[in-house]
């Protein structure tokens, strides 16, 4: 049922890595990351180049967390996010380093953007190209092209203030969330995505294809703020991205900037305790009983299963087992993978492949956690744009069903055969007829999987559902409100799920953490 690594299962770094990483003095400080996640990956190369030495531990085999890389059959399979916006945040990590991220990586843009698939087989194409967007609303709702102009207006107000001024800061005080507090006011946050999206546009299908994009993050569009309409303008703006070889190659050129920076990647290193001394991270001890001091810890690991199960209780005044347990949960994913002997050229890059409810399949996921009948998925087809992700005339694929999470309390040993088997059924009926008969790869990965692989409490696949009272200030903060020298990147902390997030995350330490030499000459003083 799952994958498994193979012989030609192989990360390696890019041409542009140093060969000779450069040494640090004596008495550098030391950063140990938990995890080589974005989150993980981006913070090292952001620290390293502070001066910092750091040390990324992870988990599983290769790095890449949520981007792991799984090989099957001569198939590349992209285990988790596929869909890359905001490219200025990578150009910025590879600037640090002294390098370009178009000598190790191309990305390349989308047009259209993802395919929107009602279950009447009526489809919307979302598209960066502005006339093309504009008369897909007209062709579905002519009276909406105005309501529409006035959604791009407030979703580029909520980009400017949300994504641009509030992003890459640490919400570390309450002074902080004063300060956002006449930000998030302006923007009205208290209202939902669809809320929002229906004060301007009438049709059905138009508001679902102008808030479903809040799923790409964990987010229910009926309960998450409209903050997070910021989305649709910074894909805009920015535009949607394929990495060229995979998203793992994203993973392979950040581990050769850190690896140039004199830092070390260590894999099948799992973390199992965060050691702490006098209310202060003092370093890690790993499964292995391995004990690894560290001057500071970062964990891009899922929060709350970082303060459950890696931070002894007697350390937590704040993020309590009770806190934990009480916190509204994303969804989590089932996920098939798998590739077939010939190609289906109409079928696109990406797809969303609506079912036949939505807000009630929403509530069955992320308020009733029941395992429905029905779903919807999320068809990616990189060979769409990349011929490299498969054999020669083959197509790689996966298919993404939103699910609850563990409270459902679903056997996934039991359920995912049968769960794999509705949605070729799907798949079949829709867009790919008889396409089972082709087969030449196929693997499963459950919410179970997201709970045991990637150790996410409840087995959700974006940490706490990003409303209103669980985000910015209220999430999970970069800098441990219990513990001293301890600090959050990833989708589990501020600001949210989604690449861009989970960079900003790592940009967001910027704020809390100094330069290394700072630091140093800081805890000298204190006698430390």
């Amino acid at each position: 049922m799952n994958a498994f690594r193979t012989e030609e299962d192989r990360w390696e770094l890019p041409p542009s890595a140093t060969p000779q990483s450069p040494q640090h003095p004596p008495g550098t400080p030391h950063a140990v990351i938990i995890g080589s996640g974005f989150g993980g990956l981006a913070s090292a190369v952001r620290l390293a180049a502070k001066g910092w030495r750091v040390t990324v531990l992870e988990k599983l085999d290769a790095p890449g967390g949520r981007a792991y890389v799984h090989h099957q059959g001569g198939h590349v399979f992209d285990a988790g996010p596929t869909i890359i916006t905001v490219p200025f945040l990578f150009d910025e990590l590879w600037a640090l380093a002294g390098k370009r991220r178009s000598d190790d990586v191309e990305l390349r843009s989308l047009d259209p953007f993802y395919r929107i698939r009602f279950d009447d087989g009526d489809h919307f194409n979302y598209s960066g190209d502005p006339d093309k967007q504009r008369a897909e609303v007209r062709r579905i709702s002519p009276s909406d092209a105005a309501g529409y102009e006035r959604f791009m207006a407030e979703a580029d107000y909520c980009y400017k203030l949300g994504f641009e001024a509030l992003g890459a800061k640490a919400f570390d005080t309450v002074g902080d969330l004063i300060k956002a507090s006449p930000a998030i006011f302006r923007m009205r946050g208290w209202r939902s995505l669809h809320a929002m999206v229906a004060s301007h546009i009438k049709h059905p299908k138009l508001r679902i294809a102008m808030s479903l994009q809040s799923l790409l993050i964990g987010g229910n569009p009926f309960s998450v703020t409209c903050i997070y309409s910021l989305i649709n303008a910074l894909e805009r703006q920015w535009g949607v991205h394929w990495a060229v070889g995979g998203t793992g190659k994203l993973v392979q050129g950040l581990a050769g900037l850190l690896k140039g920076q004199g830092g070390t990647l260590r894999c099948n290193a799992e973390v199992r305790r965060i050691d702490i001394e006098n209310g202060r991270a003092r370093g890690v001890t790993l499964a292995s009983g391995e004990h690894i001091a560290a001057d500071i810890v970062i964990s891009n690991g899922d929060t709350a299963w970082t303060y459950r199960n890696l931070v002894a209780p007697e350390h937590r005044r704040h993020w309590t087992d009770r806190r934990i347990d009480r916190g509204r949960y994303s969804m989590s994913l089932f996920v098939w993978y798998f590739g077939t002997k010939r190609q289906y050229h109409d079928v696109p890059h990406h797809t969303m492949l609506l079912g036949p409810r939505y807000k009630e399949l929403l509530k069955d996921i992320f308020r009733r956690h029941k395992l429905a009948p029905d779903f919807s998925l999320y068809l990616h087809r990189p060979t769409a744009t990349d011929a490299s992700m498969a054999p020669p005339g083959h197509d790689t694929y996966y298919a993404l069903a939103p699910v609850t999470h563990l409270d459902s309390g679903t056997d996934w040993a039991e359920q995912a055969e049968p769960m794999r088997r509705a949605v070729a059924e799907v798949l079949d009926r829709t867009v790919m007829p008889g396409f089972e008969q082709q087969l030449s790869a196929s693997f499963v990965r459950t919410p179970q999987d997201f709970h045991d692989r990637l150790l996410s409490f409840k087995g959700a696949a974006f940490g706490l559902e990003p409303l209103l009272m669980q985000s910015a200030w209220f999430r999970p903060h970069n800098r441990s409100e219990d513990v001293d020298g301890l600090y959050m990147v990833g989708a589990s902390t501020h600001p949210g799920a989604g690449v861009p997030g989970v960079l900003m995350s790592a940009k967001a330490l910027d704020s809390v953490v100094p330069h290394a030499q700072l630091y140093a000459q800081a805890r000298a003083a204190q006698g430390a």
